[in-house]
């Protein structure tokens, strides 16, 4: 939907509260205008209900204005004295609708000055959890989301079994583009496996300004773009579906190359305007190899010696290993091994088409040891559109610059030329930047090389704090990890204690504080 379809819906939602409360506000002593006016009817509805203003906020707010309208519509009946559990039950799954039948059939009197602790234990309970749930959707949404890493593909840096915040407000918070949609959950309810979201109304992308770009190297969480029709199988009910933009299942990859930037893969480093691109202290680039034995390696000195941490699987018949993920240091010392005869590499050949890597097209014959030149569209700049450099940017112009942003556009050939929407072009200037994603264990990293551009649009956060670590091979918790930053130079530094005695100490002020409030009473 568009900002101007969304326009006229909210002018709709004016005039059905207007038509079904305008009564209820004369009753409270206000004018019948006042219940017209957008916005400041809500305003003036909190004061009716004896909320803080405040509270108008939360209703604008998407996700969070879903659990709000409910809360609001009990608040107005018990205002005019409906507090019967019946009256709650009415107005929530009437969606509102039953004030209708207070406004213009009931002789109600206005509660002005009303108790607002709840009667019950229950309703307390209940009224706690609510606004529990509503501060930390917002959070999530606009703040900071805990995020996990299930893959090797930035191992090193990052590894399986960490637990992440990820800032919302780096790179500007992205304002949920599906309204509809279970709280605090991405695209999946938990146990019940159900789907978490409706697919329409749908709102216009938008994100509130961040305090820093990407940078290259940057650590970013975005949403898989290619996460959608007929592309992910979702659920496990063997049928595939549509997945709006937010709702793509989010990844956690390095940005190495920048909008505007020319990027290279060069047996398997990256060269970014021909510049081999540096990584940053913490950071790890790993390949596969080959290691051919005279005996079998002992798995606890592959893992605390040699921090061989991803898959390797041993091949008694030709007395060999197949390690997925080696550092260069890892590498040096395992060549030291008595028990090691010979490390090959596993890569590709330059000019070696392997058919599932980006563009999916024999003119581009790249493999993830050699890619490229490509280069990385960024909002504003100009390319040349041929039938040679069309598979470069076909889904960009059609998918992410046309369908996911509203727009109609449709690319076919005819003979040498290219038609968009059915008129010839020689040249396209793209809307929005893009980012190029990888991992740093290269042989094993389903990457950019795979699925091509990430758009602004899909970029979610940045990983800043890791709080949990689970060691999945020896089942127990990496301390060492807890609370440590994910930037920064040098080895990460655990800040657990810190927060255990900021912790104990605000808890040990708040015990004393009210201990001297109880003993003044």
């Amino acid at each position: 939907m568009s900002w101007t379809g969304w326009l006229i819906f909210f002018l709709i939602v004016q005039v059905i509260h207007f038509a079904g409360t305008w009564k209820l506000y004369q009753i409270a002593g206000r004018k019948t205008w006042e219940a017209a006016v957008p916005v400041y009817n809500s305003v003036v509805l909190m004061k009716i209900i004896n909320r803080p203003s405040w509270w108008t906020i939360l209703l604008f707010i998407p996700i969070v204005n879903l659990i709000m309208f409910p809360v609001i519509w009990v608040e107005t009946l018990r205002s005019f004295g409906r507090n019967s559990t019946t009256d709650t039950i009415l107005g929530i799954v009437t969606l509102g609708l039953y004030i209708y039948y207070i406004n213009y059939t009931q002789n109600v009197t206005h509660i002005k000055d009303r108790s607002l602790k709840p009667r019950t234990s229950t309703g307390e309970w209940v009224s706690s959890i609510l606004f529990a749930v509503v501060a930390a959707t917002i959070v999530h949404t606009y703040v900071m989301q805990p995020f996990t890493i299930p893959t090797s593909s930035l191992e090193k840096t990052l590894l399986v079994g960490d637990f992440l915040f990820v800032s919302k407000f780096h790179y500007g918070a992205r304002t949920p583009m599906t309204p509809v949609a279970f709280p605090m959950v991405h695209d999946t309810i938990p146990v019940v496996k159900a789907k978490s979201y409706l697919t329409e109304p749908q709102i216009p992308y938008f994100r509130i300004p961040g305090f820093q770009d990407i940078k290259h190297n940057d650590i970013v969480v975005f949403n898989w773009p290619v996460d959608t029709v007929n592309a992910f199988q979702q659920y496990g009910d063997g049928k595939y579906y549509y997945k709006p933009i937010d709702k793509k299942s989010n990844y956690v990859k390095r940005c190495v190359a920048l909008p505007g930037d020319s990027l290279e893969v060069r047996d398997g480093y990256v060269f970014i305007n021909g510049k081999k691109n540096e990584l940053p202290e913490r950071a790890r680039v790993q390949f596969s190899y080959d290691v051919k034995v005279n005996g079998a390696l002992n798995p606890d000195m592959l893992y605390n010696r040699y921090d061989i941490t991803d898959r390797y699987g041993y091949n008694s018949k030709t007395s060999s290993y197949r390690f997925s993920a080696i550092s260069e240091e890892s590498l040096n010392m395992l060549k030291n091994n008595p028990n090691v005869v010979e490390i090959t590499r596993v890569h590709n050949g330059k000019g070696e088409w392997d058919r599932g890597i980006f563009p999916n097209n024999q003119n581009y014959p790249w493999n993830n040891d050699f890619f490229g030149p490509l280069y990385i569209p960024k909002k504003g700049a100009t390319v040349s559109i041929t039938p040679e450099t069309l598979p470069l940017y076909k889904r960009v112009i059609e998918v992410y610059e046309g369908s996911e942003l509203g727009i109609t556009n449709e690319i076919t050939q005819s003979g040498t030329e290219v038609l968009l929407n059915g008129e010839v072009i020689t040249d396209y200037t793209f809307k929005m930047d893009y980012y190029w994603m990888m991992g740093d264990n290269r042989n094993n990293s389903e990457d950019a090389r795979t699925w091509g551009f990430v758009p602004f649009n899909h970029v979610v956060g940045k990983p800043v704090f890791v709080w949990m670590s689970w060691d999945g091979i020896n089942k127990k918790v990496r301390w060492e990890r807890l609370f440590t930053t994910v930037g920064g130079s040098g080895k990460p530094v655990s800040y657990l204690l810190y927060f255990i005695i900021a912790v104990v100490g605000w808890f040990a002020f708040d015990f004393f504080r009210k201990k001297k409030k109880a003993a003044k009473k």
